[in-house]
């Protein structure tokens, strides 16, 4: 029994507090926001953010007076069009880097990840004097395909690592049964990929979803994303916390919502493609 004892006292100790500490951390800012965005905006100074005098005035505010609405549908326009072009480019890109042998092959494949090494901001001026030439501009356009430069490259690389786990001898099938090339990939490869391409997909959707430096300077007044719409409300010579919160955790929800739903396949769709090449 004190053996028993010694090894809860031990665990509870070294992993369950430590645990308990990290997790506090973790969430408190949330915390902070939830209950700072349900405070009056009377109160929030005087006596600080408190949840007995609860209300959705803030949010309220945020989409009756700010359009906070509109914003959250061009998040929405902008994440599922870079997810399309994404999906459609890297799934076909990746079956031909994990079936085919061309010259140029390997090269290609380490340019897509030194894509990755390179700060956004360096892109910012010349996708912007491209969009300007275009007349791309503050559309949803511009940015989707500025977020598909993002996404692409390291949507590839995983796509690749699932592909090559399939064997070829399948494909061979398919062909000799009739089907052609993208025949072969609709209804054998894609089906078996189908865990590779949620977790590729939710990582373009969260990625395009956050995004901020493109949509500061791609975007404009008909394009606005939350993720700028939010920087909006800290102004010059004072801060709308309640709206700022609340506007941070509106934000979060569709990102958060869209994880909680399909999480078992992200996890497995990762975890597969950490083990196939």
């Amino acid at each position: 029994m004190a053996l028993g004892k010694r090894s809860t006292l031990r665990r509870i100790l070294t992993v369950d507090l430590p645990m308990l500490a990290i997790l506090t951390f973790t969430l408190g800012p949330y915390l902070w926001m939830f209950i700072t965005s349900i405070s009056p905006e009377s109160t929030l100074f005087t006596e600080g953010p408190s949840i007995w005098n609860a209300t959705i005035e803030n949010y309220t505010r945020l989409f009756a007076t700010v359009g906070f609405a509109s914003n959250m549908l061009d998040s929405l326009i902008v994440a599922l069009g870079t997810v399309a072009v994404g999906l459609s480019l890297s799934v076909t890109a990746a079956y031909a880097f994990s079936r085919f042998n061309f010259r140029g092959k390997r090269i290609l494949m380490v340019q897509f990840l030194l894509i990755n090494m390179f700060p956004l901001v360096l892109l910012i001026l010349p996708l912007f004097i491209l969009m300007r030439v275009l007349g791309l501009l503050d559309t949803h356009l511009a940015l989707i395909i500025a977020n598909s430069t993002v996404a692409i490259p390291f949507s590839v690389w995983m796509m690749v690592s699932y592909m090559n786990g399939i064997p070829k001898s399948l494909d061979e099938a398919a062909v000799t049964d009739g089907c052609t090339r993208m025949q072969a990939l609709r209804r054998v490869i894609l089906p078996l990929c189908l865990p590779g391409i949620i977790a590729t997909g939710i990582y373009i959707f969260i990625t395009s979803w956050n995004e901020y430096l493109y949509a500061l300077t791609l975007g404009g007044r008909n394009v606005r994303p939350i993720t700028v719409a939010v920087q909006t409300l800290i102004g010059e010579y004072e801060v709308q916390w309640g709206l700022l919160t609340s506007g941070g955790i509106v934000g979060a929800l569709p990102a958060t919502i869209l994880f909680l739903l399909v999480q078992k396949r992200l996890i497995s769709g990762l975890t597969q493609g950490a083990v196939k090449g």
